[in-house]
């Protein structure tokens, strides 16, 4: 599959998704950019924002299935990841797997489950596998998790980590619709007459991992790709920053700037690619100074302010195929 051809999955794919997920057309292609990237996403944002609708709303139209695991208090590692059953019939005991064996998981509410539960959800995102009484089981490819996170209730919670939060390529927000968003919302429930809304599949499962291996041709400029790792080290320099993004955020810029990339329709990154995947890539990634927590600064504020100071690369224009044949293994674009 090229790139023009994943290009014009993706924006049928947001097309689609659009049907559902009213006027958040630029979140919907962060999070697609995060799948098509490989990773996983966390979305945080007020209840009721269609952080659910989205999930369901992107494995229909991947072709992937579904599978939601909602998260309390009380909930074991085997839970998510299956666990052995006795079998009378057979006299042994058998493997059921659980919730988190499917091509799109929703982890909703990921805050509110003990860190034990995190830690078992941890190996699946990372290692694409669980392990269960000494047995690894390999999870179906592709695999993604899409989270959920409340930002405002903290009352019987439970923290993501820094090393868990580090795992979700990007954290998405959608925010709150316009009045005309919101009637139109209210208005195609009416057309419907039925709550659920059924979407056509865009692509399969296997079309999914063809689209991804291809984004891996996606030209990327050496000074585009040290702008990412000036973002990422100047989030470490910062003076309200107790701790900054690792080189895996570095990497997410790269990942994340290819897929937006090409979404966009271009097979080269540009510089503002990487600034549109900024704040969703590095803002979970920065720990500001306790001291400041009672403030107005955040994660985000901290990306802004490095995206004002830090020099992007001078507009380049595109590589010529040329070029491109010449040096296969290079990237350009800016």
């Amino acid at each position: 599959m090229d790139l023009r051809q994943v290009s014009a999955n993706a924006n049928a794919i947001l097309d689609e998704v659009e049907k559902a997920v009213v006027g958040k057309r630029e979140s919907m292609r962060l999070v697609l950019s995060g799948i098509l990237a490989g990773g996983h996403v966390l979305m945080e944002d007020f209840p009721g924002l269609g952080k659910t609708l989205a999930a369901r709303s992107f494995a229909q139209t991947l072709g992937l299935t579904f599978k939601r695991a909602q998260f309390t208090p009380d909930l074991l590692p085997g839970d998510i990841t299956g666990s052995f059953v006795y079998d009378q019939r057979v006299g042994e005991f058998e493997f059921r797997a659980g919730p988190i064996f499917a091509g799109l998981v929703l982890a909703d509410e990921i805050n509110r489950t003990p860190p034990k539960t995190q830690a078992a959800l941890l190996e699946a995102m990372q290692e694409k596998q669980v392990t269960v009484e000494g047995r690894t089981f390999p999870l179906p490819q592709p695999f993604h998790v899409l989270a959920t996170a409340n930002p405002v209730e903290y009352e019987g919670t439970y923290p993501l980590p820094e090393a868990q939060l580090d795992r979700f390529l990007m954290r998405v927000s959608f925010g709150y619709p316009s009045l005309e968003q919101e009637w139109q919302i209210l208005a195609g429930r009416m057309r419907r007459q039925q709550e659920e809304q059924t979407l056509t599949t865009v692509v399969t499962g296997e079309e999914l991992l063809e689209m991804q291996q291809a984004i891996e041709a996606t030209v990327v400029d050496e000074s585009v790709g040290r702008y990412c790792v000036a973002l990422a080290a100047a989030s470490r320099t910062h003076s309200d920053v107790l701790m900054g993004a690792s080189p895996r955020g570095s990497l997410g810029l790269l990942l994340c700037s290819r897929a937006y990339a090409v979404v966009d329709g271009r097979d080269y990154v540009l510089p503002e690619d990487v600034k549109a995947v900024a704040r969703p890539v590095l803002a979970h990634r920065i720990t500001v100074k306790p001291e400041l927590w009672m403030s107005n600064v955040s994660g985000s504020a901290v990306v802004d302010a490095i995206l004002r100071t830090v020099p992007a690369p001078a507009a380049r224009e595109s590589p010529s195929s040329a070029e491109r044949r010449a040096h296969p293994g290079q990237t350009a674009g800016g």
